[in-house]
């Protein structure tokens, strides 16, 4: 397929570098500054060059971008609150052309789901976002396989920031503030880790989980979400005291919620480091867990061209 990529950060960038080993050739890719379009296939090598040395993947204006030939549009700009935009537009344009859209961004599946389905509906384009929940763990094709009606409860650990700082804090008696800045030095961290470690990411792949389950319905004011930040290191040692530890766990069942919880040390959600674990309560087929990379640009671009690869097939 032919795809406009847009979004030059970790997954962006993933995709684009990996679209030909999937088969896929990027006639478009932009970041917030510029854009390349070639109908014959950008130079992804070239634009990536550009971008280090200029700031910017090309010259021409990042709306050009829409405006080129794809099959289907990769929206991998920065997730946003509320409106979800300009993310959300980006998807509009694409869907009222009647191209297809693959998100890696989560704001416009968390925030304006029942808006992204009637749109959909009204185009000969379809909706994937499997790399919004789990980076490479087939969270949203598992229950696209079980059936959203057989599936009563999802909990997990669905943050690897959140996860690797309750982990380092548990394992070596460190501080929060003392493991936030070596996750920060070792990339783990954003500068700015607020969307992680108050829960916030964590909660809007609830939100998503929670909208595929019921069908829309929910967006991130539906969630009830604490984060970790306030956590003192006495609250781990108590647990561990218990055979117990703390870990960062997202709920849906009759509603959604985040926050840390006192989880067996050595039980299935006790994930270390920056993995993530899903856990799917199902009818007649009991639970199942679902573990493996939640973040990552390279892990997270699997995602989105397994979307590609099934819009393929299905059209």
């Amino acid at each position: 397929m032919r795809l406009a990529v847009l979004g030059a950060g970790a997954v962006g960038r993933s995709v684009a570098e990996l679209a030909n080993e999937y088969g896929h050739a990027v006639t478009a890719l932009a970041d917030s500054t510029g854009a390349v379009v070639d109908s014959g296939g950008v130079d992804v090598e070239r634009a990536f060059a550009r971008k280090d040395e200029e700031g910017s993947v090309g010259p021409a204006a990042p709306d050009d971008a829409l405006a080129g030939e794809y099959d289907a549009l990769v929206e991998a700009t920065p997730t946003t609150l509320g409106d979800a935009q300009p993310g959300f537009d980006h998807v509009r344009a694409a869907l009222e052309a009647d191209r297809h859209v693959v998100l890696a961004n989560k704001g416009p599946v968390a925030e304006r789901y029942d808006d992204l389905r009637a749109l959909e509906r009204d185009s000969a384009g379809r909706v994937r976002f499997e790399a919004t929940v789990g980076g490479a763990i087939p969270v949203l094709s598992t229950i696209d396989a079980r059936g959203p009606e057989n599936v009563t409860a999802v909990r997990g650990v669905l943050n690897g920031t959140a996860n690797f700082i309750l982990s380092r804090m548990a394992a070596e008696g460190l501080s929060y503030e003392h493991v936030l800045a070596e996750a920060q030095d070792l990339g783990v961290a954003e500068a700015d880790p607020t969307f992680d470690v108050d829960g916030t990411d964590a909660a809007l792949k609830c939100v998503i989980l929670a909208n595929v389950l019921a069908s829309g319905g929910y967006s991130l004011e539906d969630a009830t979400v604490a984060g970790i930040q306030d956590l003192p290191g006495s609250a781990l040692d108590l647990a561990a005291e218990d055979g117990r530890t703390v870990r960062l766990v997202g709920e849906v069942d009759d509603g959604v919620r985040v926050g840390p919880r006192l989880v067996p040390e050595h039980g299935t959600l006790a994930v270390s480091g920056t993995r993530n674990i899903v856990q799917f309560e199902t009818r007649r087929g009991g639970r199942l867990n679902l573990s493996g990379r939640g973040a990552g640009g390279p892990e997270t671009a699997t995602a989105v061209l397994a979307d590609v690869d099934h819009l393929e097939r299905r059209s």
